[in-house]
């Protein structure tokens, strides 16, 4: 298979007249419109973000094909949905990426043999205390990410949840790996004041 550098045929935009998307609409505004079955939206999007994330499904996949295939499961499930997509929980490009990352583990998962029998094992799931604590430890970092200013919790966001290094943090922001490298400090070290006052 080769990869579509147009959307696919069949969302392909169909032009409805005095509703046009700006080409200079936000990530945020798309998805919304996709989520309405916007196909001229879909569009853009798909313009703005295939190469992106045909790299990023290339450097992890390192298989041309495999790469093209998780690129079009991507855009396929951005499609399915977009709907779910909340702006309150932060910019669109880490939620597009964590999209493209499951697609690439799927890919992966794909590729491995099927296990064969596990033994038995005592269970190392946590008890109660722990989930508790961990759900406890995940709601204070959440709401420390929160209080970040957009660029730096952009960085982290990228670098964390959709498993990006710092190049490739750069390379999809359009910025220079040192003003990452300083955003990611900057916002580390205000996480760590934020999380140390809520101990006091």
């Amino acid at each position: 298979m080769e990869l579509a550098l147009e959307a696919p045929a069949r969302l392909r935009a169909v032009p409805v007249p005095g509703d046009a998307v700006s080409p200079n609409a936000s990530d945020g505004e798309l998805l919304a419109r996709i989520a309405d079955r916007d196909h001229e939206a879909f569009e853009l999007l798909y313009q703005r973000y295939v190469r992106p994330i045909f790299g990023f499904a290339l450097r992890r996949l390192r298989d041309r094909p495999r790469a093209e295939d998780a690129t079009q499961e991507t855009f396929t499930a951005i499609w399915r949905s977009a709907a779910s997509y909340r702006p309150e929980r932060g910019p669109a490009a880490p939620w597009l990426y964590t999209i493209a990352r499951n697609a690439v583990v799927d890919r992966l998962r794909a590729r491995q043999e099927p296990p064969g029998e596990v033994p038995d094992l005592a269970a190392l799931d946590p008890g109660p205390a722990e989930r508790a604590e961990s759900g406890y430890v995940s709601f204070r970092v959440h709401s420390a990410l929160d209080a970040l200013p957009e660029k730096e919790r952009e960085v982290l966001e990228l670098a964390y949840w959709s498993g990006f290094s710092q190049s490739e943090v750069a390379g999809f922001l359009g910025i220079p790996l040192g003003t990452v490298k300083t955003r990611t400090r900057s916002a580390l070290a205000r996480l760590a004041d934020i999380l140390e006052d809520d101990l006091r």
